[in-house]
């Protein structure tokens, strides 16, 4: 039997538990399941009346659940896993008969178990497929984007999402490479782009392009940018959303939707000139890791906790 932990260790976990302010007959979502290690936090401070719905979009969670030391929750009448992409939250809470929520909680980005599992090329650590998708039923894989997409639509992937300066000659550099022969592999991409970072930026710019890619095969701002939306919705008056961001894309959309009520950062006012704002933050400061927790678990290092409450 795996444990949870070794599958996906959860960041920040007694700070985000503790941001949700759980109330022992409420009813929250885990949005970002992975290995269970927050949900089952959360199930441990719920009452007889409490209930946890956890997302995840990827097979191999549902079955880890299944044969990890988080099973017990498989048998808990007061957790449902549900196997979809976050951003369908509304839907799903709309079938089972929920129609709001004590409190949200997201632990965005790449979990641990993509990083370590050599097949699924979401790291520069292995040769791999270049595959990087979340679901594994999802028809849209990176190599389809760095053989399919043209040198414009890579350029703007690797500025918007991996905010590389250099995204024109990188894309330039990966059109040249594929004409040559497919590029297939994680380690087909980093030879395409050789030369193109500085020594002391290499590796940090080449996991930037690992990740713009990701993003785009995951589709993980528009997503994002749902779950954020729906939440405002969703959650009940005083209810929590609790976040927890690695790269700046994601933070700001958070910060946005904390501060004017949207993804876009625009504040609005009513007809009497009131700002109409549904969110207020808990912390005014966000919350880092520990030097122990990075220490511990090194994904934690770029980790930001923001928590807010609907008004």
């Amino acid at each position: 039997m795996t444990n949870a932990q070794t599958y996906h260790i959860p960041v920040l976990r007694t700070e985000s538990i503790d941001g949700l302010n759980i109330r022992p007959n409420g009813v929250y979502a885990d949005v970002t399941f992975g290995g269970g290690g927050h949900s089952q936090e959360i199930v441990r401070r719920l009452g007889e009346g409490g209930r946890l719905f956890g997302f995840d979009q990827d097979s191999d969670a549902m079955n880890n659940l299944l044969t990890s030391d988080a099973g017990w929750l498989a048998n808990d009448p007061r957790f449902v896993f549900i196997r979809s992409n976050f951003r369908y939250i509304s839907n799903w809470m709309r079938y089972y008969g929920v129609s709001g929520l004590d409190g949200i909680m997201a632990d965005l980005g790449v979990s641990s178990h993509h990083l370590d599992e050599e097949s699924r090329g979401f790291s520069l650590r292995f040769e791999a497929p270049l595959d990087m998708r979340m679901n594994k039923n999802a028809a849209t894989t990176a190599a389809d984007i760095v053989n399919l997409y043209s040198e414009s639509q890579l350029a703007d992937i690797f500025y918007l999402y991996g905010e590389l300066k250099n995204a024109r000659r990188i894309a330039s550099a990966i059109v040249r490479r594929r004409g040559i022969s497919p590029i297939l592999t994680t380690g087909n991409l980093q030879e395409s782009v050789t030369g193109l970072f500085h020594k002391e930026r290499e590796k940090k710019d080449m996991a930037r392009l690992f990740q713009a890619l990701r993003i785009e095969v995951n589709q993980e701002m528009r997503a994002l940018g749902d779950l954020l939306k729906s939440s405002v919705e969703l959650l009940k008056p005083g209810g929590r959303l609790v976040v927890i961001t690695y790269h700046s894309l994601e933070d700001r959309l958070v910060k946005n939707l904390i501060r004017s009520g949207n993804i876009e950062g625009k504040v609005t006012q009513d007809f009497y000139g009131r700002t109409q704002v549904p969110l207020e933050a808990v912390n005014t400061k966000v919350i880092l890791p520990s030097e122990e927790e990075i220490a511990a678990n090194p994904r934690s290092r770029s980790a930001k906790l923001r928590i807010a409450k609907k008004k």
